[in-house]
């Protein structure tokens, strides 16, 4: 099964966000007005937050490309944080085989990067960061089509960052 780690993997790249001044990934499509980026049709994402947002996603990679059951898999990230990322930050991810819902789980952003020895640690401050995660996907992964919804939202409640996520893990 999909497990926590992939999740926990992309989780961290998104709340860590290092910075990298020099656009190092491709450039994003548009589409309806939002960024996605494919990885050879066996993964995507999308940005579905809005402006308004806490904290925006410039460009999502994993490696290798597409993943691999039972193999590392390196995600990295660059984005935005407008205002400051404190205790109290909260995420909601769903995990879903089709319309079938695997798992759904509220995360607390600080302490999951306490926990997993983040490289960035709350509070983190506004800028443009570049952060990497590399995590063990289980060999146990069905050949399937996950997608996964992150909402994540600021201590105050305040909406932080959304994403979707497709990941394809046929052969």
């Amino acid at each position: 099964m999909l497990r926590l780690q992939i999740l926990l993997a992309v989780l961290l790249a998104l709340l860590q966000l290092t910075v990298a001044r020099v656009p190092i990934f491709q450039q994003n499509q548009e589409i309806m007005g939002t960024p996605a980026v494919a990885g050879r049709d066996k993964w995507s994402w999308t940005d579905c937050g809005l402006p308004t947002d806490a904290a925006h996603i410039d460009t999502i990679a994993v490696s290798p490309d597409p993943p691999r059951p039972g193999q590392n898999m390196t995600v990295t990230v660059t984005g935005t944080v407008k205002e400051t990322i404190e205790d109290g930050s909260e995420a909601d991810v769903a995990v879903k085989l089709g319309l079938l819902k695997l798992l759904t789980r509220t995360f607390d952003l600080c302490e999951e990067a306490r926990e997993n020895d983040a490289e960035v640690q709350c509070p983190i401050e506004a800028g443009y960061y570049e952060v990497s995660q590399t995590v063990a996907l289980p060999k146990e992964i069905p050949p399937a089509v996950f997608s996964v919804d992150l909402s994540a939202y600021t201590a105050e409640g305040d909406d932080l960052l959304c994403l979707k996520l497709k990941i394809d893990f046929r052969k």
